[in-house]
């Protein structure tokens, strides 16, 4: 697959994982992928230094950057999404959001179901044509409930770690204007705003 866009840095935290995806001008793509449940705030700018030299290139030759926006951890997400979105304005490049289980379904040649353990017994859930091609919006639904609603005639995703190369791919060829570098929360925030006792103000 020939690539015209440049070089295009790819980030996946949103799982205790941090992987990295180089795609090169040439269309190869280069990854660097590491088990860390923790720290990856700390290591995830090392790493980039270090696949970015190991290919001979720097920021000044990346000409987007593409990160998944989750669902999945909340810290993991802050730290991928802040981490494109620093080097996206740092270097006045495009940052790409590719939401979470849409990269994971990028690994399925045909129509697949991705329902993952979204813990208190319930699971996110999405039906897919295709790679990328999305069939009902992403959902948080009871865990049985997902599992009936699972067709039989697709491909179960059910692991949280994205093929960060095929993320790379998919980026490279997004419309920045429709993936934009916002986590995806598909459960609402367990934190509500305290309204009880507020005085509202008038006048002014």
């Amino acid at each position: 697959m020939s690539q015209k866009t440049g070089v295009i840095l790819a980030i996946d935290t949103a799982a205790p994982r941090l992987q990295l995806a180089l795609l090169r001008a040439d269309g190869t793509v280069d990854v660097s992928v590491e088990d860390m449940a923790t720290g990856q705030a700390e290591a995830i700018f090392g790493r980039i230094a270090d696949l970015l030299a190991r290919n001979g290139v720097g920021y000044p030759d990346l000409t987007r950057v593409v990160t998944t926006t989750g669902p999945g951890s909340f810290t993991g997400l802050r730290i991928g999404l802040s981490a494109a979105r620093g080097v996206g304005l740092a270097r006045g490049i495009p940052v790409i959001g590719v939401p979470s289980l849409l990269a994971l379904s990028l690994a399925v040649e045909g129509p697949s179901t991705v329902l993952l353990d979204a813990r208190r017994d319930e699971a996110y859930f999405q039906i897919f044509a295709g790679p990328g091609l999305a069939v009902t919006p992403p959902d948080i639904l009871p865990m049985a409930l997902a599992q009936a609603a699972t067709p039989p005639d697709t491909v179960l995703i059910s692991s949280p770690f994205v093929d960060i190369a095929l993320v790379a791919r998919y980026g490279a060829l997004a419309d920045p204007a429709t993936h934009l570098p916002e986590a995806t929360y598909v459960r609402d925030a367990d934190a509500k705003p305290q309204t009880a006792g507020r005085v509202e103000r008038t006048g002014a």
